[in-house]
């Protein structure tokens, strides 16, 4: 595994072409649906961790809280910068180190931006690192792939084509990790490009919040908040307290 192929692929404008028609009105709706059930107030400081482009952090903002996004991919932050304002700003930034202690009232790590890292003690650091950025009170918002679905169901090739680019897309399970190759060609380049995400089942997030001493609040299997099911469900969203 190439240990930086997060920062390469997540630069990469392909890599905004591939999902750019990932669904803004359900992110938005699950948004407004996880703030309404925590009852945030209004310029609650939100630090949204893996922002990416910034459309969560945007969304958030709308809302009337004040949000950091952070992302290590400084094409995306770039973008980002943009849309900054007096209650929105975005920093590059490794979600793994601590960006300013005790600041934030709740931290937001969406739509599996998470489980990169080759080395499982990374996933650690990345929880250690949210704990100590949170208030006393603070709230992590954690959404994650749910494993078990995700390998059941697996389709193992795909062909997306996409601003007339032709993605092939290759799933498989190796060393603990879904694998994604992404193989195409544009303007007589040939392109390949890799992905990995470690599947982390539900039981290991136990083990892994719980070493971090987060209490476990709530957890969801989908964006409308239902009840989690390790079989049947889309998601594993898990709310937890400092």
């Amino acid at each position: 595994m190439d240990l930086q192929w997060f920062v390469k692929w997540f630069n990469s404008p392909y890599y905004h072409i591939l999902y750019k028609n990932r669904s803004l009105t359900e992110a938005e709706d699950f948004i407004k649906k996880i703030t309404t059930f925590l009852e945030f107030p209004k310029n609650t400081k939100i630090l949204d961790l893996a922002c990416g482009k910034g459309r969560h952090s945007i969304t958030l903002n709308k809302l009337g809280f004040d949000v950091l996004g952070i992302d290590l991919a400084e094409a995306s932050i770039e973008y980002a910068k943009q849309f900054e304002n007096d209650t929105l700003k975005f920093e590059v930034h490794d979600m793994r180190d601590v960006y300013h202690k005790n600041e934030f009232d709740a931290v937001f790590n969406l739509f599996t931006s998470f489980g990169y890292f080759e080395k499982y003690e990374d996933n650690f650091k990345v929880f250690e690192a949210v704990k100590e950025q949170l208030k006393s009170t603070g709230i992590f918002v954690f959404d994650y792939l749910n494993a078990e679905k995700v390998v059941s169901q697996m389709i193992p090739y795909e062909e997306k084509e996409i601003d007339g680019i032709l993605f092939k897309i290759t799933k498989s399970v190796e060393n603990g990790f879904i694998k994604k190759e992404i193989d195409f060609e544009d303007k007589g380049e040939t392109f390949h490009f890799e992905e990995y995400v470690r599947l982390i089942y539900y039981k290991d997030f136990k083990e892994i919040y719980e070493k971090e001493v987060f209490r476990l609040k709530e957890v969801f299997g989908n964006y409308m908040l239902g009840e989690f099911n390790e079989e049947e469900s889309d998601r594993l969203i898990l709310i937890l307290e400092k």
